[in-house]
């Protein structure tokens, strides 16, 4: 499948990479595919969320509502009781572990030093450098996680976006990636349809999650702090 191709090639970028990011500020890359037909017309964008029956009642459902809440709050969308929501928003989310193995090479030296010369005293490799032996396998974990955002017109049922965001890399939690894949899933909302492209966020102090507005749970009478900034709609 396209996605089990996708992860395999994240996996190899991510152990080639691993080396040289360490140290450094490290990114959070999320490949992003849309379908849309958002119309763009309306003014009051009102939204409730959508749960299946094994949603119903969890807290982990609740906890990732929160975050996908906040991201669409900056693009103008308001979440209300369902009965007056103009739109549906359902969540579709996962996590897969895979193992990804990587030949590498093993040195040995026939000439044991000390050595002189080479520009370095005592030149551990000889004055002829190190042989490969031979190579070795190395394994290692591969955690892909996945969020998909449906938005449905209430009165229709018509389905009017449908965004999905994967990320594949070290970091094994849910939890701790949904944050950036909520803000990868709905940045630059809306995307055209049939749109594929690739986001990558820095690892922040926020956890990705972001900082224009703080959305509060329905029925909680919290505004937006002032000063903060909510994009208009597109």
């Amino acid at each position: 499948m396209m996605f089990d191709r996708w992860i395999r090639c994240a996996a190899l970028a991510l152990v080639a990479l691993t080396a040289m990011l360490s140290g450094c500020t490290t990114y959070v890359t999320s490949q992003v595919t849309a379908f849309s037909n958002w119309s763009g017309s309306d003014a009051t964008r009102t939204y409730a969320f959508s749960r299946a029956t094994e949603q119903q009642n969890n807290l982990e459902q609740a906890t990732y509502e929160r975050a996908v809440a906040n991201e669409l709050s900056t693009h103008a969308f308001r979440e209300v009781d369902p009965a007056s929501a103009h739109y549906m928003v359902g969540l579709n989310y996962g996590s897969r572990t895979n193992t990804v193995t990587v030949s590498q090479p093993v040195y040995y030296n026939p000439w044991p030093g000390p050595y002189w010369g080479w520009g370095r005293p005592l030149d551990p490799w000889g004055p002829f450098g190190p042989f490969p032996a031979g190579y070795v396998d190395q394994s290692y974990p591969v955690f892909s996680h996945m969020l998909g955002i449906r938005i449905t017109d209430k009165a229709t049922g018509k389905e009017v976006y449908n965004v999905t965001a994967r990320t594949a890399g070290d970091e094994p939690s849910l939890v701790r990636a949904l944050p950036y894949l909520a803000r990868s899933a709905l940045a630059d909302f809306p995307l055209g349809n049939g749109v594929v492209r690739t986001v990558r966020l820095p690892v922040d102090k926020n956890g990705g999650a972001s900082n224009e507005v703080a959305v509060a749970p329905v029925g909680a009478g919290t505004q937006a702090p002032p000063g903060t900034t909510v994009k208009p709609p597109q």
